[in-house]
Parts: C-alpha cells; sequence; structure tokens
C-alpha cells in the first residue's frame, strides 16, 4: 500500500499499491526528456522502486516517475518462419 510519504492518486501511489513482482511500465524523467522502463517490480519504498528489464535492474525515483501501470504478461516467442518452397521450384 502506497506509504505515508506518497501522495494519493499519484502514479508511485499507483505503483506502491501493487504487488512486487507484477509486469509494470514505468514512464519518468530523465535529462532531456523522459523514458520507459518495462519489466518486473522487484522492490520499492518511499523514494525509489526497482524494475527488472531485459537489461537488468532499473533503480527509478519516485519523484521522477509521471506514469506507470500493470501491463499483461509478454506474448510468447514464435518459432522463426521457415520457407515454404514454390511449386515450381526444383529440389
Amino acid at each position: 500500500m502506497p506509504g505515508p510519504d506518497l501522495p494519493i492518486n499519484t502514479p508511485a501511489a499507483r505503483l506502491a499499491a501493487l504487488p512486487l513482482g507484477t509486469r509494470v511500465v514505468v514512464r519518468y524523467r530523465i535529462e532531456g526528456g523522459a523514458t520507459d522502463a518495462l519489466g518486473y517490480l522487484r522492490s520499492i519504498d518511499g523514494l525509489r522502486c526497482t524494475v527488472e528489464t531485459r537489461r537488468g535492474l532499473s533503480t527509478i525515483s519516485l519523484a521522477a516517475v509521471v506514469a506507470a501501470k500493470p501491463v499483461p504478461p509478454a506474448p510468447t516467442r514464435r518459432a522463426p518462419r521457415v520457407p515454404v518452397p514454390h511449386p515450381d521450384d526444383q529440389v
């Protein structure tokens, strides 16, 4: 649940209300703009959260979070396509 330091109904408070292990997307401010972290919520306290992304752990200041929400599980990877031979091709 949101801690006493987090104002209610902010992206950081909504993030804090999610159970650890939830797949999330977090948009946060960086110098020159904003970026996203997509992955699993691994920890959160009154100052920062940690999201496990494909590239590793991202520790994000809650003060920099501008949007956050849970997202569905990643789609399963599809098998690579195999070319189908054309009937006119000689083997």
